[in-house]
């Protein structure tokens, strides 16, 4: 009993494996109900009972003139009467009739009508559908026992289908396909609402760390992995909570030192000497702002929003301009995107400030594709060697020989740039130009 039980809940369990085998049995009952349906409409036109046929109406006032005519001539009045749609035939006894056997072959059902109209009405009355005929196509058959105890049989054949077997065939095909796929867009949009949910809440917290979990809904295996990356995020959530609090302790601590350095540097009678102290105390002070402003990125705790990524490339050339610093901009006159416009900012004007530094004719352009866009900014100058492109991603990596201390920065910038591109999904890659120059590309999904 106490295996019983575990598998009896995992029977019951919304799994992926279950819904896909129900689909598949729901989508094989469907479309057999579907067969069935057409077969039995189709069938019921094509087969209808003897009462709906019109042969009784039809059948009493020809059997009242043959009864009235000589026996002689009935043969060949019953096959003057016939036509293409009903067949006559008169027989003195009931044998020679090509009919199935069957074992009560007495017409009743639907019968009292025609009764009625036969004078008398007692009289034997056999009726035969087509589907009586075993192993062909068969016929509506009537037969009527006269008053002078002679046969007349009245015989019309079934409806046509109106549809050759092919046809038909090809309709009971499209009929298992539409119900087939109407039960598996209903499975499969049960099954993706729920991954869909899970991708936004990832996409979420890809641009915003602070997102709150993800709703485990859905199947349980789907559950179980919103559950592991709810997890996963809180952890995230925890280790940046700390790595922050930590780097704020630190800076905290070596303050102070710095602090009591300078202090004692006063008491240096060396002029010269204390000059490259207090250099050295500035470049360190610097070194950890720089670094604390890198990890407590303000930026970072920007919530995404819908902005207008052209305007806002736009008012920064605007800015450069009122600084007497010329930049070309090619691009749309409006572009919406969804992101930390703070964050961008940010990037567009390290790249900017870079291009203005080391290079010169700096250029910014702005392109959309159908899932992408593109920011570039160019410029004219000596480059960065082909060796040190990724290098110079590196926190506190810096070219000395175009990018030393006296140009000030600590090789936080394009650490930081990249690192908030790649939060928004995108990512930042450097190229040198042909003709000399560098050109800072950033990706960004749409």
């Amino acid at each position: 009993m106490k295996l019983i039980k575990p598998l009896w809940r995992y029977r019951l369990r919304d799994t992926v494996a279950r819904w896909i085998a129900l689909t598949i049995i729901m989508a094989m009952l469907t479309a057999l109900a579907f067969n069935a349906l057409f077969v039995q409409l189709a069938g019921v036109w094509a087969y209808p009972p003897l009462a709906e046929t019109g042969l009784l109406e039809k059948s009493a006032s020809i059997v009242h003139m043959i009864e009235a005519s000589e026996p002689s001539q009935r043969s060949r009045l019953a096959a003057a009467v016939s036509d293409e749609h009903l067949s006559l035939t008169w027989r003195p006894t009931r044998q020679g009739f090509d009919l199935p056997v069957l074992e009560d072959a007495e017409y009743r059902r639907g019968s009292e009508k025609f009764r009625a109209l036969l004078h008398p009405p007692e009289r034997h009355i056999e009726g035969y559908q087509p589907s009586d005929w075993p192993g062909t196509e068969g016929r509506y058959a009537l037969l009527v026992q006269l008053s002078d105890q002679s046969w007349l049989m009245f015989s019309s054949a079934s409806r046509s289908w109106g549809l050759e077997e092919g046809t038909r065939n090809l309709i009971v095909i499209v009929l298992v396909l539409i119900s087939t796929g109407l039960v598996a867009l209903i499975a499969t949009r049960r099954l993706a609402k729920p991954l869909q949910q899970f991708a936004q809440g990832a996409r979420r917290f890809a641009v915003d760390f602070r997102a709150p979990p993800i709703e485990p809904v859905g199947p349980h295996e789907i559950r179980q992995a919103i559950l592991a990356f709810n997890a996963m995020q809180a952890q995230l959530q925890h280790f940046i909570k700390d790595r922050t609090q930590m780097l704020a302790a630190i800076s905290h601590d070596l303050r102070t030192p710095l602090t009591r350095m300078r202090l004692r540097g006063e008491f240096i009678e060396d002029a010269d000497q204390q000059q490259r102290l207090f250099r050295d105390v500035d470049e360190m002070q610097a070194m950890i702002n720089s670094a604390l402003e890198f990890f407590r990125d303000d930026a970072r705790l920007e919530q995404a929003t819908q902005f207008d990524l052209a305007e806002l490339l736009q008012t920064l050339v605007d800015d450069y301009r009122d600084q007497s610093q010329k930049i070309a901009f090619s691009g749309p006159s409006r572009l919406v995107y969804c992101g930390r416009p703070l964050g961008l900012k940010r990037v567009m004007t390290n790249l900017l400030d870079n291009a203005i530094k080391y290079g010169s004719e700096p250029v910014l352009l702005l392109a959309q594709g159908e899932d992408r866009l593109w920011v570039r900014v160019l410029d004219r100058g000596p480059g960065i060697p082909p060796e040190a492109l990724e290098q110079v991603f590196m926190p506190f990596f810096r070219l000395e020989t175009s990018r030393n201390k006296s140009t000030g920065g600590v090789g936080l910038g394009l650490s930081s740039a990249r690192a908030i591109v790649r939060e928004h999904g995108g990512e930042l890659c450097l190229f040198n130009r042909e003709g000399g120059g560098l050109e800072a590309r950033v990706e960004l999904p749409v």
